[in-house]
């Protein structure tokens, strides 16, 4: 069964999934989970083990149908990372759809509002159409896999992704999420932690995205100029004059309270101590081999083995490839593909 959906993430404060797309046995069927609320039904079907579930770039989906439907996708094939695994660059859904069958995907139904109804036919159309090749895709792309041997690794990784989620109930700051807050004076940082609180309450109580409540830029500029006064955020030209009349006092409330903060923030160092000598070349020398492998395979090198994991290897000084059992996230097939190679690399330096 191949399936999609479709989200407001930009048009609401928090996103919903607005439909739900599932193309089987030469049917395409569109659920609209505004009008059906209970989903229920489906659990049975998306957790059924002989149904593999076929998606194009699965997280954010996967992601979406956990929090709103309690929705466990299992088995899965993604055929963004069979693309990927198979060396198609880009990988994205309609480059691959245009290569491969001709067809044109319509990308400008991507931005629209999912949320209006009644839905306008071309609409549906385009998302009918999201599905409707994936079954013929998935087919090929595995027979590709197993061509190269490589069916197995896609069918580790995808067994993974299925079990992501977004972390529900976690309080953190909202500047820890906001681009540039890392390269801000603790001051600022407070400015900026508050203006961005004053944005999420005006998001919430409009649903709408904060981004389109201020803009990134406006957020900035009003922490680094730190207004204490409506006639200072006059000045500082970071809203206009409707936004100052609606939300001035509220934010430059919220910019005195901060100002005034006896422990500001501070963002957390990612700095680590500069690692030893050896360290340091046995991940210099697991970086260009994993180089070299990549581009023996046609593959991202990050594919092969990610940055993290490089590092976990070069710490652990694995000797044997059963050593390779004690670092936690690396893949079996990564273990069967590189185990030796790896192994006898690291027995090289040492």
């Amino acid at each position: 069964m191949a399936v999609d959906l479709e989200a407001d993430s930009m048009f609401h404060y928090r996103e919903k999934v607005c439909l739900l797309q599932l193309a089987a046995r030469g049917c395409t069927y569109l659920v609209d989970p505004l009008v059906v609320r209970d989903l229920t039904p489906l659990q049975t079907i998306f957790a059924d083990p002989n149904l593999t579930k076929i998606f194009h770039g699965s997280d954010y989906d996967i992601r979406s149908l956990y929090r709103d439907f309690r929705l466990e996708v299992s088995p899965l094939f993604d055929t963004e990372l069979a693309c990927r695994f198979l060396g198609h660059h880009p990988s994205g859904l309609a480059t691959v759809l245009n290569d491969r069958y001709g067809v044109t995907m319509e990308k400008r139904f991507q931005r629209k509002n999912w949320a209006m109804r009644p839905l306008p036919e071309e609409m549906l159309a385009y998302a009918a159409a999201d599905v409707t090749y994936l079954l013929p895709l998935a087919d090929a792309l595995k027979e590709e896999l197993a061509a190269k041997n490589r069916l197995a690794w896609v069918m580790e990784e995808c067994e993974r992704l299925r079990q992501v989620r977004t972390p529900e109930g976690e309080k953190r700051p909202l500047f820890l999420r906001f681009k540039g807050a890392g390269n801000l004076d603790r001051r600022s940082l407070a400015v900026l932690e508050a203006v961005l609180q004053v944005r999420d309450t005006i998001a919430a109580l409009k649903d709408r995205p904060a981004y389109k409540v201020f803009s990134k830029q406006a957020v900035m500029a009003l922490a680094e100029t730190k207004p204490c006064s409506v006639k200072a955020l006059e000045n500082s030209a970071a809203l206009s004059a409707k936004q100052i009349k609606l939300w001035g006092k509220s934010i430059v409330a919220a910019v005195k309270a901060a100002k005034a903060e006896k422990k500001p923030p501070q963002y957390p160092k990612t700095g680590q101590p500069r690692p030893p000598e050896k360290l340091t070349r046995r991940v210099s020398a697991l970086k260009n081999w994993r180089k070299e492998r990549a581009r023996r395979m046609d593959l991202e090198p990050g594919l092969v083995i990610n940055n993290t994991l490089i590092t976990a290897i070069a710490e652990t000084k694995p000797k044997r490839v059963t050593d390779l059992e004690a670092i936690s996230g690396l893949r079996r097939w990564q273990k069967e593909a590189f185990g030796e190679e790896i192994t006898a690399l690291l027995t090289q330096l040492n």
